[in-house]
């Protein structure tokens, strides 16, 4: 039992990382270092180095990653950068301990019984015990208290809602969510279980899933103005402007309003078009609370830096220093990148991009090459070209849906807007409905086609979903670019719908993707070499549906050609579309609709064309994406 608990070993290993990170031979504390390797990548392998023949038990671990931040903090080493460290040393030890059975992680089965026969006061002992480490900030060892305790008592709802607090504290989202949805289950009545799941959800990007345990929170506490501004939050990314609205104004209405909710209904005074009103809540939010990181991220992305913004970079780089939250940081990284980008210090705003997606890569799923590779060829072998020119009984004669399809920050939402500027048309926004009909029905991806019933419902279930979206319009805009990937499914349904493929460089369109923060269900667009195979496997999609369907059925359009010839390529596509002219279409900067994709605020300028070559700007930082030319 004492070697169990004997950190020695431990403790010695976070004194010689620590060290090595601050001595001579250490790593840059920013950026890349040297042959291009980042820094989180150069320290985890120093981690493996030190730890990897040590077989640490689950309170070494701990140990370990205390005793490294605190030696840390001794030697003066930057407060933002000893938390990022500890953050990727906690996720790289929880990684090697994952591959360590229960059996050999405690000292054998006398403390595994021992584990089993806790009482009711011991396990309310060690609860408290858990709940102090976390309030000293002592969140690693809060963790590891956590789970033993749920180890003796694997339906304790409370340790199950406070470990998933704790693994949050660390970034650790997708785990915490585990953990409050265990809490939910364990204990429906559970609100504040509830509230944080909906919450972690809404962070991640699954803002469908997320509505339910939120409305559950409102129904209950009817004037929490939490609950009002994280509803009202997820209302707005779903598509549900008026709603998210009202929530919004309840909770900026009440005289103990937190700055959230001012920042929550500036954002949605963004993404509806109204930039004035937005930076006006923006500002007011940093002058009420100065750290508050959401704030000076809004106002970092709805306005063009200057190098006079000196006050915007100094306020954000003291709200992300002073932030404990791994998406505040996220985010925050993010928009210091823009302004470096905007000002043209492009070596600083590469630098502050990498460090955000190397932050955000641990809350997504990898991104599996060889998988999407397979599932690309399977649909490419499915639907042939004979197997799309059949006769599809139940299929739909509606020419109502449009399809905009491309790369993600390939100018999809500029071609969407334009569109939706014209009186008998509207947009729709990104639509989850292809993709959610193959995760209902994955062999339709390539196994085999819908059939006669199958094609009828989903006709039926899809012209729903865009009539409610924009009733009685003539064509509806689904801007899902992932539809690439469902054509065959799309056209077996809607023979007569129109396909709009908006291509751009592919270097610019994958930097641009790698400067965005995209929910982590995007997991694709947080390294270049993944960037660089997404790209490869959609042009081999988009090559092969052009050889199998029509020629009148895609219309190609070059974002470089329309920046050159705004109404030359608006008029072929309101042509292309069965539309009359319209100069509202050329306007399409003021049109006021809600906009949730990452270009709310480009498609509210006049077209640019200073985004065009935009890489050359960082080829030497490109790497991968330089073989795509």
């Amino acid at each position: 039992m004492f070697g169990f608990l004997d950190a020695t070993q431990a403790t010695a290993a976070a004194v010689a990382l620590a060290d090595g990170f601050v001595g001579p031979a250490a790593p840059p504390a920013r950026g890349r270092s040297r042959g291009g390797e980042s820094l989180l990548q150069r320290f985890t392998g120093q981690v493996d180095q030190h730890t990897r023949s040590l077989k640490l038990n689950f309170l070494q671990r701990a140990r370990l990653a205390n005793t490294f931040k605190w030696r840390l903090r001794e030697k003066g080493v930057d407060g933002e950068v000893i938390e990022e460290l500890t953050r990727a040393l906690v996720l790289r030890l929880a990684g090697q301990g994952a591959a360590v059975s229960p059996s050999t992680d405690m000292p054998g089965a006398q403390s595994g019984a021992a584990v089993q026969c806790m009482g009711p006061q011991d396990i309310a002992a060690l609860l408290v015990r858990a709940d102090g480490l976390l309030k000293e900030n002592d969140v690693a060892d809060a963790v590891v208290a956590y789970q033993e305790l749920l180890r003796a008592d694997p339906r304790h709802a409370i340790a199950h809602n406070n470990l998933g607090g704790a693994l949050t504290r660390l970034g650790r989202y997708r785990e915490a969510a585990e953990h409050f949805r265990s809490a939910t289950q364990l204990k429906p009545s559970y609100l504040d279980a509830h509230a944080n799941l909906g919450t972690v959800l809404g962070w991640l990007g699954e803002w469908h899933e997320a509505e339910a345990p939120l409305r559950k929170v409102l129904k209950a506490r009817p004037r929490s103005i939490a609950a009002l501004v994280n509803l009202g939050s997820v209302l707005m990314q779903n598509g549900r402007p008026q709603e998210a609205r009202e929530l919004l104004g309840r909770a900026t209405a009440e005289k103990a309003a937190p700055v959230e909710a001012l920042v929550a209904l500036a954002r949605l005074e963004a993404r509806e078009g109204r930039m004035e009103e937005a930076q006006a809540a923006f500002r007011e939010a940093t002058e009420r609370e100065p750290l508050c990181c959401s704030a000076w991220v809004g106002l970092g992305r709805i306005n063009r830096m200057t190098p006079q913004d000196t006050r915007w970079l100094a306020g954000a780089r003291r709200a992300a220093v002073e932030s404990a939250s791994t998406i505040d940081r996220i985010l925050m990284h993010f928009a210091v990148g823009k302004y470096h980008d905007d000002v043209g210090d492009f070596d600083a705003a590469f630098r502050s991009f990498t460090r955000a997606n190397e932050l955000q890569r641990p809350l997504a799923v990898p991104y599996d090459r060889a998988a999407h590779a397979r599932e690309v060829g399977a649909t490419l072998r499915l639907y042939t070209r004979e197997q799309l020119a059949a006769a599809a009984a139940g299929a739909s004669d509606s020419a109502q849906p449009v399809f905009v399809i491309g790369m993600p920050r390939s100018g999809t939402s500029l071609i969407e807007q334009i569109i939706a500027s014209h009186p008998q048309a509207a947009g729709a926004g990104e639509l989850s409905f292809w993709a959610d009909i193959i995760a209902r029905h994955p062999r339709l991806a390539g196994e085999e086609p819908p059939d006669e019933p199958l094609r009828r419902t989903l006709a039926q279930d899809y012209l729903e979903v865009v009539s409610s979206a924009a009733a009685g319009a003539e064509r509806v805009v689904d801007k899902a670019t992932n539809n690439a990937e469902h054509l065959g499914v799309i056209r077996s349904v809607f023979p007569n719908a129109r396909i709009i493929h908006v291509r751009r460089d592919p270097i610019d369109t994958c930097l641009s993707a790698y400067f965005q923060p995209f929910p982590p269900s995007v997991n694709f667009a947080m390294d270049l070499e993944d960037l660089a195979h997404y790209q490869r496997q959609h042009d081999r999609l988009m090559a092969h549906w052009r050889s199998v369907l029509p020629r009148d059925a895609i219309l190609e359009v070059r974002y470089e050609d329309l920046v050159a010839d705004q109404e030359e390529w608006t008029r072929r596509m309101m042509a292309f579309l069965g539309l009359p002219w319209n100069e509202r279409t050329l306007d399409f900067h003021t049109t006021s609709r809600l906009v949730l994709t990452a270009s709310f605020w480009q498609v509210r300028q006049r077209i640019y064309s200073r985004s065009v070559g935009r890489w050359q700007h960082y080829r030497k930082h490109l790497g991968p994406l330089l073989k795509l030319r």
